[in-house]
């Protein structure tokens, strides 16, 4: 079998292209683009167009929503903080957060909202950086009335867009008005923690979130395609985000390009979701870490960071419930999820459930996006289209992206 001096076969990487072309010829994702590297070796496929009606294609600089998928990079500015001795994994965060100070916790997380104790302790930045500081989304208890109320209270948002919608203090003092659903460190609760992180950047450094990432991360990377907005004069790169009907399958416009969400600057710079990005500035990043963060000549993040970032830092008693959230809610998911692991900020597989080995790092995005890296192989991947995950659509694709990437793996 031909082989190309990456490790990867000419024939592996023809079946990965026919795979997502027969995604995109069967109409239910317009388009999308693919990167895959190993070593010094780099394959993108750009497949499709930008549009669900036609018109420009898809190009090797489309910008997309990376959704979920910013949490993996937005995190990188906390690590910087700790690197610098500007924060410690278990200080409280009550100097900075003072919102989040002498929190009350439900006596249930079910329960009614004025059922509740003292916290047993502060919220430390450690709980934040694992998703465990005890309020987040719970996808077990939606009509709870914690979830109602996190909703009712647009934590998660405005108009059913899920990125926070004010200003970071407003925010804050919304987050602060309520109890913790566990006490701190108990629970691993999805997303609330990742927008936490960035107001605490932006307090501890003075900065805005974006102004402090762009500093010390995306500028030395070269990530020129990426922040909290599309610029005017890169508008035309980003394409449409569509949400099919679960139904029908009918594509609905989630978020224009011109005049959506994404053209301007945000009032809140969610590092839970908010970033957008290219495949070749999203491939620095991840390599970045591969190289255990080195880019080149340049030191962007400590070993210690990095492998503290990129391993598994859930306890066994957390770490078995999140496995065991994911079996439950595979059929909701369409499998997302099931890589065991949480590090800070991205997931991490603690066992071999599929084709990706033990140690792959990286997460995934409701905006229908995927990245992850895997140090046994050297590998990147990194899959993104514009078609939100209100179908099984795009995440087949993002299965299917990655079973083909593995077979073609030839060493």
């Amino acid at each position: 079998m031909g082989k190309g001096n990456s490790g990867f076969s000419e024939a592996g990487l023809r079946r990965l292209r026919e795979v997502l072309e027969r995604h995109v010829e069967s109409g239910r994702i317009p388009g999308l683009v693919a990167l895959v590297s190993r070593g010094e070796e780099t394959h993108v496929e750009a497949i499709g167009t930008m549009r669900h009606e036609g018109g420009a294609p898809m190009r090797r600089d489309t910008i997309f929503r990376m959704a979920s998928t910013t949490k993996p990079v937005a995190v990188a500015a906390t690590m910087v903080l700790l690197d610098e001795c500007r924060l410690r994994l278990d200080d409280p965060v009550d100097p900075w957060l003072p919102e989040l100070a002498d929190r009350r916790v439900l006596k249930r997380a079910d329960g009614p909202l004025d059922d509740t104790v003292p916290a047993r302790r502060p919220i430390t930045v450690r709980d934040l950086l694992t998703s465990t500081f005890g309020l987040g989304l719970d996808t077990t208890a939606m009509g709870s009335p914690m979830m109602r109320e996190l909703f009712a209270r647009k934590v998660y948002g405005e108009n059913g867009w899920l990125l926070p919608a004010v200003e970071p203090d407003e925010w804050m003092r919304r987050l602060g008005t309520l109890p913790l659903m566990y006490q701190p460190g108990e629970r691993w609760l999805y997303n609330v923690g990742d927008d936490v992180l960035g107001v605490l950047v932006a307090r501890v450094t003075g900065q805005s979130f974006e102004a402090f990432l762009r500093e010390r991360v995306f500028a030395p990377l070269g990530m020129k395609d990426t922040g909290f907005h599309v610029p005017a004069d890169k508008i035309d790169r980003l394409p449409p985000l569509y949400s099919p009907d679960p139904r029908t399958g009918e594509f609905h416009v989630e978020d224009e390009a011109a005049g959506g969400h994404h053209s301007r600057p945000p009032a809140f710079q969610s590092g839970g979701g908010g970033l957008d990005s290219t495949v070749d500035d999203y491939h620095a990043y991840f390599r970045m870490l591969l190289n255990h963060g080195t880019h080149g000549t340049e030191r962007i993040l400590s070993r210690p960071a990095v492998e503290l970032m990129t391993g598994n830092r859930l306890p066994p008693e957390q770490l078995a419930a999140r496995e065991a959230l994911a079996r439950d809610l595979v059929h909701m998911s369409y499998g997302q999820g099931q890589q065991g692991g949480w590090g800070f900020g991205m997931t991490v597989r603690t066992y071999r459930g599929d084709y990706a080995p033990i140690g792959q790092f990286g997460w995934d995005g409701g905006a229908g996006t995927t990245t992850y890296a895997d140090p046994h192989n050297g590998l990147v991947g990194i899959l993104l289209t514009q078609t939100g995950m209100s179908t099984p659509d795009s995440a087949r694709a993002i299965h299917d992206f990655w079973t083909t990437l593995y077979q073609a793996i030839d060493d």
